[in-house]
């Protein structure tokens, strides 16, 4: 009899632990930041004309010219590729009539360069050679991992700091963690500002600068902590 009242009392206590348990669901964000180490050079060439072979010609020795110029800058065969090809009619319309006025043919190169500080001179190497369009530069970096778990270590600093918040406006105190749940690691481009050309004030000859982007990681998670 006696046992059974001390289980009994032993599960009451319980019981109203758990009721004047308060749970505390947040979220949070980490972020940090690294420097790039490889580039990607999106560039090409554009040509027209009433031909469409002749249009073809035109980029395919332009494109041939553009390989051979970043060949001597040093730039792999490896490291550059095909990105896309692309050849269309161009009409013009004039009342009901269709006349076709030309065909428009290009083709983009993607040129890897694993120095971020080239990419200025390569793609000044490409115009020269004939590219006509830049479409952009990506980056990216090699060593990832220890970023996402510092990003990852944020959002849980920050998780709790805002459980404290709250539990504190609320006149309780965090005692602990009930569940964690990873809401994802992602990583984007800090690209503002990336490339510009020189004006005559800061060099003698023109070109084109670009300055590296940071890569911000960013990770978020959901924690539900007990508060009493």
């Amino acid at each position: 009899m006696r046992k059974l009242m001390i289980l009994v009392l032993a599960l009451m206590m319980l019981a109203g632990a758990a009721a004047a348990e308060t749970k505390i669901t947040v979220s949070g964000t980490g972020e940090t930041r690294i420097s790039a180490d490889t580039a990607v050079i999106s560039l090409g060439v554009n040509a027209r004309d009433r031909d469409v072979l002749a249009a073809q010609k035109k980029v395919n020795e332009a494109i041939a010219a553009i390989r051979k110029a970043l060949a001597e800058k040093g730039v792999k065969e490896e490291d550059t590729s095909t990105e896309y090809i692309n050849i269309y009619a161009i009409y013009d319309y004039k009342g009901d009539q269709e006349q076709l006025a030309a065909y428009n043919a290009s083709s983009t190169l993607a040129i890897r360069v694993t120095d971020p500080d080239d990419v200025g001179a390569l793609i000044d190497a490409a115009f020269a050679a004939g590219a006509n369009t830049l479409n952009g530069i990506s980056f990216s970096a090699s060593e990832t991992e220890e970023a996402k778990a510092e990003a990852m270590k944020k959002a849980m600093e920050d998780a709790r700091a805002k459980a404290e918040i709250l539990a504190g406006a609320a006149g309780l105190k965090v005692s602990g963690i009930e569940t964690i749940s990873e809401g994802g690691v992602a990583s984007y481009e800090n690209t503002v500002g990336n490339f510009y050309a020189k004006g005559r004030e800061e060099s003698m000859d023109a070109g084109t600068v670009v300055q590296a982007a940071k890569l911000v990681i960013t990770a978020t998670v959901s924690v539900t902590f007990t508060a009493e």
